[in-house]
């Protein structure tokens, strides 16, 4: 088989659930981010996976991903929209059973227009700048709104992998002042603001990459193992040139495998030249550019020439292969393409 392997570990991601609701107490409800499939695993799988292990609440960015998560999971968990309701949702949202979390006066007078008595949440901007209603905003609706009861009050911290910067303080203020006196359910931690302790609990949290094995969770068991088959080995001379562009050169007689993979797979090009894969514990760097289906790597000092090598793996993370590419795991991870052959380990349960 050509296709490269991408291994789901379910229990992994399931235990990463439990081991983020632990760290917080009895009041605040855990729910689930599987935006973008799943942060590129699959939304079924992975949603399902987390259902077994207790969450009852999930977060999606768009209406259209709600309702594909609700075809996964059925009737029952609530399904909540961080974009919010837009032009033409109405009928998916309320066909799909989702909550929108309401992000303006617009989305504010759409869902009461078009879907009344359906349940929404309200979204806050605390300093982000980017989603949500800003002060005075909330302050001129917030009485003709809290009424019809809001499932949730959210807002997004902006700097929470970074527990020193003085944002996060900010921002929980300023939550506190836009919703103490409400009586409306809140939430304000994704992973990061968990890690910053009970002050940015509130009464739900809404952990995403610490579930998936990504930073700043630093205790999370690893979830994803991506293997790429070698297809062709060959022998480089010295000053003999590798791949396109010519931008790798073997110093000395080299060993080359051909790898089944490349950036039509998310394997970012970034990568090239700089990234390694990984023989069991032995790393084997990157020789040239990552190409649209195939990638080189220098082999010449293995015992052996694998079937297979991996490019994540236990010895190395997602977050590892992010820092070799100058980004982050969430990219790594949701830039995973669709022609890998995905398996799925244990159930979550």
């Amino acid at each position: 088989m050509s296709t490269a392997t991408l291994t789901i570990d379910l229990d992994a991601l399931a235990a990463n659930w439990r081991a983020l609701d632990r760290l917080t107490d009895g009041g605040t409800q855990t729910a689930a981010v599987v935006k973008a499939d799943g942060y590129g695993l699959g939304v079924g799988p992975v949603a399902r996976a987390l259902a077994g292990a207790g969450a009852r609440r999930f977060f999606v960015a768009v209406a259209e991903e709600g309702a594909a998560l609700r075809r996964a999971l059925g009737p029952g968990p609530q399904i909540c929209v961080l974009g919010g309701h837009m032009a033409g949702d109405t009928e998916m949202i309320g066909g799909a059973d989702l909550t929108p979390m309401l992000n303006s006066l617009d989305q504010i007078t759409r869902q009461f227009e078009g879907l009344p008595g359906h349940p929404f949440g309200i979204q806050l901007d605390t300093g982000m700048n980017r989603l949500g209603m800003e002060a005075d905003e909330w302050a001129a609706v917030a009485e003709l709104v809290l009424p019809l009861g809001p499932e949730l009050i959210m807002s997004h911290l902006a700097c929470a992998d970074d527990p020193d910067d003085p944002m996060n303080a900010q921002q929980l203020a300023t939550f506190h002042a836009l919703t103490d006196g409400t009586g409306v359910p809140r939430s304000l931690a994704a992973t990061g603001g968990i890690l910053l302790g009970p002050s940015y609990h509130f009464d739900l949290t809404r952990p995403g990459i610490g579930l998936y094995g990504g930073r700043p969770f630093e205790d999370a068991r690893p979830v994803v193992r991506l293997s790429l088959p070698v297809i062709q080995t060959r022998t480089v001379e010295p000053g003999e040139a590798v791949g396109y562009g010519c931008t790798w050169t073997a110093q000395g007689p080299a060993t080359i495998a051909t790898l089944s993979g490349g950036y039509a797979d998310g394997i970012l090009r970034a990568l090239s030249n700089r990234a390694t894969f990984c023989a069991g514990d032995i790393p084997c760097p990157i020789a040239g550019r990552v190409s649209m289906d195939l990638i080189t790597v220098d082999v010449t000092h293995l015992p052996e020439i694998p079937a297979r090598l991996d490019l994540i793996c236990a010895a190395q993370g997602v977050d590892d292969l992010a820092d070799q590419a100058g980004t982050i795991g969430y990219e790594v991870l949701t830039s995973l393409g669709n022609r890998y052959t995905r398996h799925y380990e244990g159930s979550g349960a």
